[in-house]
């Protein structure tokens, strides 16, 4: 393997660590406290090809490599995890699984003005009674004729209140169980779909998370993703390819808290001396370290084997459960380098901790990654 990033992957990092210092960190305090979402700073986003960094650009996308998707998400989720999951939701669950698998005619419609960051999109997987179990749906797409009548509650929907499309995956025949799921690009503005109430969350407060409510929403027959009953496998290869994001949203909550963190030990003197010097923080820092860089080898690793196009099922579920408990315990060693000051809003990293702890739960709980994996060597 190669470790060495090519010219092109080193200008996509620069790019975004500079987009992230100058426009992202301004304000993140703030927008934490007050649950605002970055609606100019995703603007941008867009703009800089950050929203379809994968995609064809012949569908608005920006033609980039997985290795440069996970280099800039770990520099935006560096300094704004809720930008960096609007990143990873609109390339990795909406992006990627519409130009896999959409129509042509779907690509056209909707996968270009997503890619190009003129609209963002959401994936509704998650239900009341149907997080990790995403086989008992309940949200209901009663076949028509010509187009399905949608029925049903969708919960926890990053990007739920600001996107323009969403794809919805419901039950169409219940018999059939898992085989009779399927997948479908709804509009915002359609008869009979709310958006619900802003969840208040503990972290990642600056992205929207949001409840939809489906009651009796005709979606044309033309906005089924795949052939009848191809749902559940279309949002199971999906969330294969989104743990790459969360992966990378982990890693660079982790090397950014570690960075305040080193910067602080190097500053703050106790016992007549920089903290740095006492054993007892050095080794606290040696640990983030080498971890923060072993999580990041398993994103690459991941990022490689999507581009080469096998199966990254394990290796995905492999990054994405070591990289967010990396980020969980690299942040509560951050708090706790910082003493009293990491406990307060100013020096960052009490919301960093807030943050890293979605990492362990959406897009497949740390549980469901050992259940992925250890399904994989056994085989």
């Amino acid at each position: 393997m190669d470790f060495n990033l090519s010219e092109e992957q080193l200008m996509i990092q620069q790019a975004a660590r500079d987009f992230a210092q100058n426009e992202l960190l301004p304000e993140v305090i703030e927008r934490d406290r007050d649950q605002k979402f970055p609606t100019e700073q995703v603007k941008k986003m867009g703009e800089m090809g950050l929203l379809g960094m994968m995609v064809d650009p012949k569908y608005g996308g920006a033609g980039m490599d997985s290795v440069s998707y996970v280099l800039a998400m770990e520099e935006i989720a560096k300094i704004d995890a809720s930008a960096a999951v609007v990143m990873s939701v609109n390339n990795s669950l909406v992006c990627a699984g519409l130009e896999k698998f959409a129509s042509e005619e779907q690509k056209v419609k909707y996968l270009t003005p997503l890619a190009s960051g003129k609209v963002i999109g959401a994936f509704a997987l998650s239900e009341p009674e149907a997080g990790s179990d995403a086989t008992s749906q309940k949200t209901t797409a009663e076949d028509k004729g010509d187009y399905y009548l949608l029925n049903g509650i969708k919960n926890w929907i990053t990007n739920g209140g600001t996107a323009s499309y969403y794809i919805v995956i419901a039950q169409t025949d219940p018999e059939k169980k898992h085989k009779g799921i399927n997948a479908f690009i709804v509009e915002r503005g359609w008869e009979g779909f709310e958006v619900g109430v802003k969840e208040d969350k503990l972290g990642i407060r600056g992205s929207d998370t949001h409840s939809l409510i489906f009651n009796n929403v005709k979606v044309p027959k033309e906005n089924r993703i795949g052939e009848d009953g191809f749902g559940f496998n279309f949002a199971m290869a999906v969330l294969n390819g989104g743990r790459i994001g969360i992966a990378s949203q982990a890693l660079g909550i982790a090397s950014g808290a570690y960075e305040l963190a080193l910067k602080y030990a190097k500053t703050r003197k106790a016992f007549k001396t920089e903290i740095i010097n006492h054993q007892v923080i050095a080794f606290k820092l040696a640990d983030m370290a080498t971890q923060i860089t072993a999580a990041r080898m398993l994103c690459f690793k991941a990022a490689c084997e999507k581009d080469a196009g096998k199966d990254i099922s394990e290796s995905g579920a492999m990054a994405k459960l070591y990289a967010s408990q990396v980020a969980m315990d690299t942040t509560i060693e951050a708090v706790q380098i910082h003493g009293g000051y990491g406990y307060v809003k100013e020096y960052h990293v009490e919301r960093m901790m807030r943050d890293a702890k979605i990492t362990q739960i959406y897009e497949g709980t740390s549980e469901i990654q050992k259940i992925v994996i250890s399904r994989s060597i056994a085989k």
